[in-house]
């Protein structure tokens, strides 16, 4: 009970020592307020209002149907300009795509000879121009082909292609990045605060003063990770139901409390790693420097950005053992696919275990550096 004692108190210590640091109050906010928002708003992967011109040489009904057929919210209606028109204005970056028809262009599909039709794309804009070109590509076939059968009265496919887009139907970007931005901030949190608290106490002398209590260093790094765990933990719910749910309009289609307590499991981990880095650092830019070297690659090669399976193989299976893949997996597993606790236990366990691992070695630093203090 006396061990209990002591790190419930010399949590609500750490609780205190947070809200009287403005910088980190504010720093916190903003991580799960602001920048989800300008995350979420500003990284657009899907075409959206694409400028758009079309060159027609062929002055035929199929060269307008295809200029009619770009339409919003993917494209901003066609414009017309001449063929000399199209270096200079794609130079301006005033159009993303411009479509060339040539000549005698409806002629030529229907005595079946092939024409050619050039789609120009600025690919500057990298995202857009890659999707707009695929659209444009069975934009154009879908008219092409719906006018060939109509003028040789073909008979339409009997069969029908429907593709199905499942959990994200609109295949809308801030549906991701919202969410994603909540999943690599408690991450990057937990490292920061844990690492900072470490960092803080001997700044200001107060390490010295718990070193000569009665008290273990195992109490005091456990105070830490359930402290900062706890601000993290309401900070993300939080988020979730405020920013994510309400401004955003992000629906999540899993339990929130079961995602949280997936989250409290993988802090032992998160906050673990910030104070094994807190041991090492001597002052806070070190800590930063520190940090960028362990949670880039770390946030990098979870599977957040890229999937595993995008990876080299002997990447991906070392990647396979840290906690922070097997969190963005679950993560996505209940927030995005509404999976329950019978699929994520498993990843559960392993978080926990691992995360285990690694507080009992952050704790062994900390045991080994308070030492040297005494």
């Amino acid at each position: 009970m006396r061990m209990l004692q002591n790190i419930f108190w010399l949590g609500i210590k750490e609780i205190r020592s947070f809200f009287r640091d403005y910088v980190l109050v504010l720093f916190v906010v903003y991580a799960f307020s602001l920048q989800i928002i300008a995350q979420a708003s500003s990284f657009s992967q899907e075409v959206h209002n694409a400028s758009i011109a079309v060159v027609d040489e062929d002055h035929s009904e199929l060269s307008r149907r295809i200029t009619r057929a770009f339409l919003p919210p993917y494209f901003k209606p066609a414009q017309r300009i001449t063929e000399r028109d199209v270096v200079p204005m794609m130079n301006l970056g005033k159009y993303t795509f411009v479509i060339d028809i040539p000549p005698n262009f409806q002629r030529d599909v229907l005595d079946g000879r092939n024409p050619a039709l050039q789609v120009n794309v600025d690919a500057t804009m990298m995202v857009q121009g890659g999707l707009g070109a695929g659209y444009a590509q069975q934009i154009i076939m879908t008219e092409i082909r719906d006018f060939i059968s109509h003028a040789e009265g073909v008979r339409p496919s009997p069969v029908n292609l429907d593709v199905r887009v499942m959990y994200n139907p609109n295949i809308t970007t801030s549906w991701f990045t919202g969410v994603m931005g909540i999943i690599n901030n408690i991450s990057m949190l937990a490292i920061i605060l844990a690492g900072a608290a470490i960092i803080r106490e001997r700044e200001h002398g107060t390490m010295d003063h718990l070193l000569v209590m009665p008290i273990t260093p195992f109490e005091i790094a456990i105070s830490k990770v359930w402290a900062n765990g706890l601000v993290i933990t309401t900070a993300a719910g939080l988020s979730i139901y405020f920013v994510v749910r309400m401004l955003l309009g992000v629906p999540i289609a899993g339990s929130v409390p079961l995602f949280l307590f997936g989250v409290a499991i993988y802090l032992f981990f998160a906050c673990a790693i910030g104070i094994f880095i807190g041991t090492v650092a001597r002052s806070m830019p070190q800590l930063g420097l520190l940090y960028l070297l362990i949670f880039l690659p770390m946030n990098m090669l979870s599977g957040s950005n890229t999937p595993l399976e995008s990876m080299p193989p002997w990447l991906s299976t070392i990647m396979e053992a840290s906690p922070s893949t097997h969190f963005v997996s679950f993560a996505q597993s209940i927030l995005y696919r509404g999976a329950g606790i019978d699929v994520v236990w498993r990843q559960f366990v392993f978080v926990a275990i691992v995360g285990g691992l690694f507080f009992y070695l952050a704790v062994q630093r900390f045991r080994m550096v308070t030492r040297r203090t005494i």
